[in-house]
C-alpha cells in the first residue's frame, strides 16, 4: 500500500478545522486519491511520484470545502428556494451520474452468462441434463465468477450518490461474492455426489471465509457518500452499523460463528440421517442470522 498519499493528505488538510463535514470530505478524498494512485502506479509511475501527482490534481482542499458548503444551498429559482433548501429530488437530478456504456454492456453480458450457467446447473443437479461432477463444478464457476466480477466492477463505478470504491476493496467485495455463490454451488453439487465429502468441506470453507470477508469489509468501510447526499438527506434515518462500527464488527463475528456451527450441523446430518435434512440446518442458520441482525439493527442503542 502506498503510504505517501495518506501523509500528503494530512499535510493538505493542515490548518483546516476538522468539522464533521470536513472529516467526511477528507475520507472521500482519501478514497479517490487511493484509487487515482493505483491507476498511476498501474501505468508505470513510481509510488512517490504517483502520490504527489494525485495530490497536485486535487488542488486546494479549502476550495473543495467551499464547494461542499455551496452544494447545500439551492440554486436561484429552484423548487427549494421558497424553503431555503434544495429538495432531495432536485439535488439528485442536478448531481445525476449516468452509468458508462462499457460498464452496462459488461454487466448485461456477464449476467446473461451467469443466468444461463445457473439454469443448466439446476437442470444438471436434478439430472434433467447430463453434466457429471466436473461439468457441474464448471457450471458453478461459470455462475459465480461473472457475478463476483460484476460486483467488483460495479463498486468501482462512480454513481450519483457514491464515489467509486478503491480497487482493493472493490476486489475484496467481488471475491466475497464469488466465494458465497461458489460455496452454494458446490453444496448443490454435493447433494448429487454425496460420496465426495471434499465438496461440502470446500463449500463450507468458501462460504464462511466469504462471510467473514464481507463482515470485515463492512466494518472497516469508510464513508463514500458524496457531500451533496449528506446535505440533501440529513433527515434520513441513520444506519446503526455506520454510526456504531463496533456493532457491525460484532455482527460479523456472530455471523461467522453462526455459519460455522450451521455447516458443522449440516455435515453431521449428512453422515447420520441423510443429506435431505441438510437444508433444514441451512434454513435454521439463516433464520438465526436474521434474528441477530434485527436485534442489532433495531435493539437498544448505547447511550452517548
Amino acid at each position: 500500500m502506498n503510504t505517501d498519499i495518506h501523509r500528503l493528505l494530512d499535510e493538505a488538510f493542515q490548518g483546516v478545522e476538522m468539522t464533521p463535514d470536513a472529516q467526511d470530505l477528507k475520507e472521500e478524498v482519501r478514497a479517490n486519491l487511493v484509487a487515482r494512485v493505483d491507476e498511476l502506479e498501474a501505468s508505470g509511475v513510481s509510488p512517490s511520484v504517483a502520490a504527489q501527482r494525485a495530490i497536485a490534481e486535487l488542488g486546494d482542499v479549502r476550495e473543495l470545502l467551499g464547494e461542499t458548503d455551496a452544494s447545500a444551498r439551492p440554486a436561484a429559482g429552484s423548487s427549494g428556494a421558497s424553503s431555503g433548501r434544495e429538495t432531495p429530488q432536485a439535488a439528485f437530478l442536478r448531481h445525476r451520474v449516468r452509468p458508462k456504456s462499457g460498464f452496462v454492456v459488461r454487466t448485461v453480458a456477464l449476467s446473461i452468462v451467469a443466468a444461463i450457467a445457473l439454469v443448466v446447473l439446476v437442470l444438471g443437479v436434478f439430472a434433467i441434463v447430463p453434466a457429471g461432477m466436473v461439468g457441474l463444478i464448471a457450471l458453478g464457476l461459470a455462475f459465480s465468477a461473472p457475478l463476483g466480477f460484476v460486483t467488483a466492477d460495479a463498486l468501482r463505478q462512480e454513481t450519483t450518490t457514491n464515489h467509486p470504491l478503491p480497487t482493493g476493496r472493490a476486489v475484496g467485495f467481488g471475491a466475497a461474492t464469488f466465494g458465497v455463490l461458489e460455496g452454494l454451488a458446490l453444496g448443490a453439487v454435493f447433494a448429487v455426489y454425496v460420496e465426495a465429502v471434499w465438496l461440502v468441506v470446500l463449500a463450507a470453507l468458501l462460504f464462511v471465509a466469504s462471510v467473514v470477508l464481507f463482515s470485515w469489509l463492512g466494518a472497516t468501510q469508510t464513508n463514500r457518500k458524496k457531500a451533496w447526499t449528506r446535505t440533501a438527506w440529513d433527515h434520513e434515518v441513520s444506519n446503526r452499523f455506520e454510526d456504531e462500527p463496533e456493532t457491525a464488527a460484532r455482527f460479523g463475528i456472530y455471523t461467522a460463528v453462526i455459519w460455522i456451527i450451521t455447516f458443522a450441523v449440516i455435515v453431521l446430518l449428512v453422515f447420520t440421517v441423510g443429506w435431505w435434512w441438510a437444508p433444514l440446518a441451512f434454513v435454521g442458520g439463516f433464520a438465526v442470522m436474521m434474528l441477530v441482525l434485527a436485534n442489532m439493527m433495531f435493539g437498544a442503542r448505547k447511550k452517548p
